[in-house]
């Protein structure tokens, strides 16, 4: 596996697993538990949204180099 194929596969799981813990966290405080989860969850989201910017530029940047 190259290091752009592994790079690829670590964004998008870095990016599923971001979104699940935000998705979370949101639910257990509005189950009305500590304001740490809304600061956690909203912060989760964000880097979530950071990770697929970052996934689209980096392949946008590297359209011509080979998976292998």
């Amino acid at each position: 596996m190259s290091l752009k194929a592994f790079h690829i596969v670590f964004v998008t799981v870095s990016t599923i697993l971001a979104a699940g813990f935000g998705v979370w966290s949101l639910q257990n405080y509005f189950s009305g538990e500590g304001v740490s989860n809304l600061v956690f969850g909203i912060g989760s989201l964000l880097a979530t949204g950071a990770l697929i910017v970052y996934g689209i530029y980096f392949l946008k940047k590297l359209k011509k180099v080979s998976y292998l």
